[in-house]
């Protein structure tokens, strides 16, 4: 009986050691197309590119909308390519200086307006 039980240890031991190139195989074969699934769906950098897009039509705080939402997703998915970030954070930067600056254009052309129309009515 004992050496009938070290045998079928054996060939236990035996099968379990020729499972494990098959199961290294397998997690390198899921970790390969991970990756490549994630490189095609970079969504931060297609975010970012629309977020361009709507910037170059005009729509101003569509864009900041759109750039942050870029940032957040960046954020997340904790890469460390801090040049991308940057660039987001300064397109951000410069899409509410834009804003503020055409607000601020806004608002005194009406001031003038109304300051020309209390003239000529006078």
């Amino acid at each position: 009986f004992k050496k009938h039980f070290i045998v079928n240890q054996k060939q236990l031991y035996m099968s379990f050691y020729a499972l494990i190139p098959f199961i290294m195989i397998s997690i390198l074969l899921i970790l390969v197309i991970r990756s490549i699934i994630l490189r095609r769906k970079n969504l931060p950098q297609e975010l970012y590119f629309e977020a361009l897009k709507i910037e170059n039509s005009g729509h101003f705080e569509e864009a900041v909308v759109t750039y942050e939402n870029a940032l957040n997703e960046f954020i997340k998915k904790k890469r460390l390519d801090d040049n991308f970030k940057n660039k987001i954070v300064a397109k951000i930067k410069v899409m509410r200086t834009v804003i503020e600056y055409n607000n601020n254009l806004h608002f005194t052309r009406q001031y003038n307006s109304n300051e020309y129309q209390e003239i000529n009515a006078t």
